[in-house]
């Protein structure tokens, strides 16, 4: 009876713990915008590029959606960044270093790799990529974002997996693929950030 009594005032002191330490900074509202925004970009290849073919097409789907992760970058780093001003404790601060430092290499090496199959031409193995290594950014932020969250990183590894070494790869630069995974994904992530703070 005490064992069990302490072991539950553990998991109680533990899951305090884990939540002074969590970075508050992510923005449920700024995700979800980029996840709109994923949809939005969506359309506009569907209109433009439905399944891109030609140099000129993988061009223009170059453009929508790196200029999609430009918007969704400044959207979720500036709502960061904003909170960081309002929040200017050395406690929240470290917690807002340790965030960034846990990202930035999938940050880094997925947009070194991403130009090297540009490079290349292995223009369809880029979803697949993005997509893992979003799941791997996820994981190693895993600290900093709600825990249930852990469903949808599971969900971009799964969509790394299929676009990545099934036959699907040859669907990955069709218009839906990003949507199902930046779009309802990041719509995911926003949800569980302002439900957790709500």
């Amino acid at each position: 009876m005490e064992l069990q009594r302490a072991l539950s005032d553990l998991a109680e002191v533990r899951e305090r713990l884990a939540h002074l330490q969590r970075f508050e900074g992510y923005s449920g509202a700024a995700a979800a915008a980029s996840g709109f925004g994923a949809l939005v970009a969506a359309a506009i290849q569907q209109r433009l590029v439905p399944l891109p073919q030609t140099a000129d097409a993988f061009h223009t789907y170059l453009t929508i959606w790196l200029g999609c992760l430009a918007v969704a970058l400044v959207l979720n780093y500036g709502a960061a960044a904003a909170w960081l001003l309002k929040h200017r404790t050395p406690g929240e601060r470290s917690r807002f270093r340790t965030a960034a430092i846990s990202i930035a290499p999938s940050v880094v090496l997925g947009g070194a790799l991403s130009l090297g199959l540009i490079d290349h031409g292995a223009y369809a193995l880029l979803p697949g990529t993005w997509f893992a290594f979003y799941a791997i950014g996820l994981f190693a932020s895993r600290g900093a974002i709600p825990s249930s969250t852990m469903a949808i990183t599971v969900g971009f590894a799964a969509l790394a997996l299929i676009f990545l070494v099934t036959p699907m790869t040859a669907a990955a630069l069709a218009w839906w693929v990003m949507p199902v995974g930046f779009g309802i994904g990041q719509l995911g992530i926003g949800y569980l950030i302002w439900r957790e703070r709500s």
